[in-house]
C-alpha cells in the first residue's frame, strides 16, 4: 500500500513539474519575442536618427585604454 501512495505522489509531482515547465517555456518565448522586437525598434530608431542628423553628430566613443607598458625584468630578480 505504501508503494502505491509513493507512486501516486511521484506521479502528481511529475505532472506539476511538467505543467510548470510548460508555463515557464511560454514565458521565455514571450520574453524572447519582446527582446527581439525591442532590438528591431531600437535599430529602426537609430537609423531614423541617423537620417535626421546627416552630419553624424553622434556622441564620441571613449578611446580604448592604452596597453600596459612592458618593462625588462631580469631573471635573477625573480629567483630571489
Amino acid at each position: 500500500m505504501l508503494l502505491w501512495i509513493l507512486t501516486g505522489a511521484a506521479l502528481l509531482v511529475a505532472v506539476a513539474a511538467w505543467v510548470r515547465s510548460r508555463s515557464l517555456k511560454r514565458q521565455i518565448d514571450l520574453i524572447t519575442r519582446n527582446y527581439w522586437e525591442l532590438r528591431y525598434q531600437f535599430t529602426e530608431l537609430r537609423a531614423k536618427m541617423a537620417r535626421l542628423d546627416p552630419e553624424g553628430q553622434a556622441p564620441a566613443e571613449p578611446e580604448p585604454a592604452a596597453p600596459p607598458r612592458e618593462s625588462f625584468v631580469p631573471l635573477s630578480s625573480l629567483k630571489r
